[in-house]
């Protein structure tokens, strides 16, 4: 199954489809051998306790690609100035998946979406303007429920 993201416009709202990869413990080694080395979306989370995943970044690559940024977010080795993420990746279990598309304005788009449901007010990220309305799909081989 082709992993990524396909979208379709009407009016003027767009509509994605995200096929997500399935769920992965972060492990560099698996990371440099089954991720591709090309732009996209991800999410990356962390196991608390009681075995419930926890969000911990929302995020897209375009230099580099998935491989190396999933890489070097997920590595305590490569975490250098965030004290505190840098205990949760040493400490804790980290989760990833990924969905590939080579269009800046799409990951702008989606990574703008997931952030404005996920972090209510963050308004760190803005979309690319083009749609009145975002919808999104969502389609994973996991079943994931996660905790902010």
């Amino acid at each position: 199954m082709a992993y990524g993201i396909t979208g379709m416009e009407k009016n003027e709202n767009v509509y994605y489809y995200v096929n997500w990869s399935p769920l992965a413990i972060a492990d560099r080694y698996q990371i440099i051998y089954k991720v591709p080395s090309v732009a996209g979306i991800f999410e990356i989370y962390w196991m608390d306790e009681l075995k419930r995943l926890r969000m911990f970044v929302v995020g897209q690559t375009n230099y580099g690609g998935l491989r190396s940024e999933l890489r070097r977010i997920t590595d305590p080795e490569l975490c250098n100035n965030d004290e505190k993420a840098k205990k949760i990746l040493e400490e804790k279990e980290i989760w990833y998946r990924y969905a590939p598309t080579d269009s800046a304005k799409i990951m702008s788009d989606l990574i703008w979406f997931f952030m404005s449901i996920y972090f209510p007010g963050n308004t760190s990220v803005n979309h690319s303007g083009r749609y009145k309305k975002i919808f999104v799909k969502e389609s994973t081989p996991d079943k994931l429920i996660w905790v902010p």
